[in-house]
């Protein structure tokens, strides 16, 4: 049975602030065949103080001298616009999914009908917002950026002393840098989450290309979670390190194609091989003339193509035995 990944486009606030963008990057992530268009939900004023720096990657694409609650502030979404981009969602069917960065914000995301949760990486070590979203007792998607097991395991243990039973948990593997280098990766420590805690796993994507989202299916990602802009030449935070649409729309077909391939780990002969099992397999057959009553030995007989004989596999058994008819030079062996 094959298994489909969620895969969440990440729009962000790779909007800037701009409704129409934002409709445009819904269009995007459902031409691509998401599942989720993903944006988020914050107030700035909650958020950061006046005086919180901006990380590298944010300073590199935005103003200079502005501070992170300036550059928030002009990124946030208001309750009427995410009921217009909920409702463009429901337009172009595809899923619409938010971050709440604190309580408020996550209150709105419920109000608007929200029915699961998303604890972004820099909330893990929150313990009154990770206590609120626990109590809902919804599904949830929680990232690990910058956290350690220890971390992951406390976050785990509070939401589900709030009232969120781990199966509706699913942990995503993630790095917080952007772009995140290859070699930053770690791929591998989704799966020692799933072996650690027995929750579902996934992988928030910062890297550049598509290839390690496609491989993090391959190692059991249930959930593929990746940046995307209109123009990666736009101003703001985040669209550096995000896929542009056709990027996108090749990570998702890789995706469902990998799924496909995965299949279900019963090996066996597929209905596609069957026509070709005759042609590449041997059997035996004369290597020299064979009268009636002679014996086939290791001089007289060999594995030759085609399959449609004696398989090489009875081999012991047919050496020592009498010929019952002649057989010319690679004639298939019969007993």
């Amino acid at each position: 049975m094959t298994t489909r990944t969620l895969i969440i486009a990440e729009a962000g606030v790779n909007h800037n602030g701009d409704l129409d963008m934002a409709r445009k990057l819904i269009d995007v992530a459902t031409e691509a065949g998401a599942d989720l268009v993903k944006f988020q939900t914050f107030s700035a004023d909650r958020l950061v103080t006046d005086t919180a720096k901006k990380a590298d990657y944010q300073s590199q694409s935005s103003v200079i001298n502005e501070s992170q609650h300036d550059m928030l502030l002009h990124l946030e979404l208001t309750s009427e616009m995410h009921q217009q981009l909920i409702a463009h969602c429901a337009v172009q069917n595809i899923g619409f999914f938010s971050t709440g960065f604190d309580r408020e914000s996550v209150d709105l995301l419920v109000s608007l009908g929200q029915n699961r949760f998303k604890i972004p990486s820099g909330e893990i070590t929150n313990l009154p917002f990770l206590r609120h979203i626990g109590r809902f007792g919804k599904p949830l998607i929680m990232s690990t950026g910058m956290a350690t097991l220890g971390e992951i395991e406390a976050a785990i243990d509070v939401l589900e002393q709030a009232g969120t039973p781990r199966a509706n948990m699913t942990v995503l593997h993630c790095t917080t840098e952007y772009p995140t280098s290859m070699a930053d990766v770690n791929l591998r420590a989704m799966q020692s989450i799933h072996h650690a805690f027995g929750v579902e796993v996934g992988y928030s994507d910062h890297t550049l290309g598509i290839e390690v989202a496609v491989a993090a299916v391959a190692l059991g990602a249930s959930v593929i979670e990746k940046h995307f802009t209109l123009d990666r030449n736009l101003p703001g935070p985040d669209h550096k390190a995000s896929l542009e649409p056709s990027e996108l729309k090749a990570m998702v077909s890789a995706i469902r194609n990998i799924e496909l391939a995965l299949g279900d780990g019963i090996k066996r002969l597929t209905a596609s091989e069957a026509k070709n099992k005759p042609i590449a397999r041997k059997s035996l057959v004369a290597i020299q003339s064979i009268k009636a009553g002679e014996l086939f030995t290791e001089q007289n007989i060999t594995a030759k193509r085609p399959g449609s004989g004696i398989s090489p596999m009875h081999w012991d058994e047919v050496v020592g035995k009498k010929a019952l008819r002649d057989f010319g030079i690679d004639a298939l062996i019969e007993l």
